[in-house]
């Protein structure tokens, strides 16, 4: 079963694609207001390489890699071919789109490596799977076209060929976008899909036996994990190295792995949806994420089945059932829906204007986002605006996610399509 896709947008990614990789006018490695303000980030700033170390050591293979004329290119090794040096970024991505410009030079071979996960004494490539980059003529001639399917550019490496082969001639740049959106991942190369797939799939699972993987069981599994690229020792250059994070969904759809329940009331999956329930102590329980969030933008949907009196806390902690943190409240209509209260604390800090009560259907899918950045809480019920709130204490703070279910017996609420973007 394939997660949901995120619900935030790629439009910004495909207007990034479509900037000629070739245009030597463009302003490189760097970003547009636009791309600035749609959350994309540069790994490579084009004169250092700040960001980015050796794969499996903790300082920069500056033998094998320099920056040159604003990129970030490999530097030939003696005898050429020999490879190593392989460099991940610092730092690890979950959901992203990543969009990357290479020029290769004759019988040129590399790669961009997603998921990563270091293990001492394996390569680069044993966990992270690979959109291939390839001087493909070359090896083609050399060891023919049968041999070299799913290893040529823009392949998903010894899984997945190319449904079109649209590299540019070697000397040209060439424009690779790499989507991974909660196990579905495409590649593009040059404005075109060449690969489609879903990580953990029955498919997937099939290849990835039949695949020099197989006896690999962390490969592609990583999450999150680090953006590769692969040092063969011929000279490759990349630029525009550009990354957006997406939502990562903290709910499976299947078990509730990544949670842990607190109470004695009832949680449990049917149907694709999460679904709280009183028990027969009928008091507070809670539903908390393992891992904790600062910022984040987060979306989900729920139903009050009912009573539906309950809440998404956030920058929270737990001992038992208690809960220090806030709020987005969930309750039936005319209690304050997406209003901001805090527990065991001050209580309310703000409720909607009741001019709003009427935004929440009872009985229906509603969708909730609570975005959480420093001190500023804003929450939106139904795209409608609720509450927008600074408090310091707030900006302090850090903690899980957590859903509630209210005392007092009688209450079923169903959740879905929880998506958190982490900012």
């Amino acid at each position: 079963m394939r997660l949901p896709r995120s619900p935030f947008p790629l439009a910004v990614g495909m207007l990034v694609v479509g900037c000629a990789a070739g245009d030597e006018a463009a302003v490189h490695n760097t970003l547009t207001a636009t791309e600035a303000e749609a959350g994309w980030r540069l790994l490579f700033d084009g004169e250092t390489t700040a960001g980015w170390r050796e794969y499996n050591q903790g300082g920069f293979p500056a033998e094998r890699w320099e920056v040159r004329d604003g990129t970030l290119a490999i530097v030939p090794s003696d005898p050429v071919g020999r490879g190593g040096g392989d460099i991940v970024t610092e730092e690890r991505f979950d959901n992203f789109e990543l969009t990357i410009d290479f020029r290769l030079t004759p019988v040129g071979n590399s790669g961009i490596l997603y998921r990563v996960l270091e293990r001492d004494g394996e390569p680069v490539w044993y966990n992270g799977p690979e959109f291939q980059v390839l001087d493909d003529s070359s090896y083609i001639a050399d060891l023919g076209a049968d041999d070299m399917r799913t290893h040529l550019t823009g392949d998903n490496y010894d899984l997945h060929a190319s449904a079109v082969r649209t590299a540019n001639p070697i000397g040209e740049w060439n424009r690779a976008r790499i989507i991974v959106d909660n196990g579905h991942v495409e590649h593009w190369l040059n404005g075109q899909q060449t690969v489609a797939y879903e990580i953990e799939s029955p498919e997937w699972e099939r290849l990835v036996e039949q695949s020099k993987f197989a006896e690999y069981p962390r490969y592609g599994r990583t999450v999150p994990g680090h953006i590769g690229l692969q040092n063969y020792g011929y000279l490759v250059e990349y630029r525009d190295i550009k990354i957006r994070p997406l939502a990562r969904s903290l709910f499976n759809g299947r078990n509730l792995d990544g949670w842990r329940v607190h109470g004695t009331e009832r949680w449990y999956v049917e149907d694709g949806e999460l679904i709280c329930e009183s028990g027969p102590d009928a008091e507070y329980g809670y539903l908390a994420t393992e891992a904790v969030y600062e910022d984040f933008d987060l979306t989900l949907e729920f139903k009050q089945e009912a009573d539906g009196n309950s809440g998404v806390f956030f920058r929270s902690s737990l001992d038992g059932t208690r809960i220090t943190g806030w709020q987005a409240e969930v309750a039936p209509s005319g209690n304050a829906t997406g209003g901001i209260y805090e527990s065991y604390g001050r209580g309310w800090l703000i409720k909607p204007d009741p001019a709003k009560d009427s935004v929440l259907v009872m009985g229906e899918w509603n969708t909730m986002r609570v975005r959480a950045v420093g001190g500023r809480v804003t929450t939106w019920l139904n795209g409608v605006e609720m509450i927008d709130l600074e408090d310091q204490l707030i900006g302090d703070a850090s903690g899980v996610i957590a859903l509630q279910i209210h005392s007092g017996g009688g209450i079923k609420v169903r959740w879905r399509n929880l998506f958190l973007l982490p900012l």
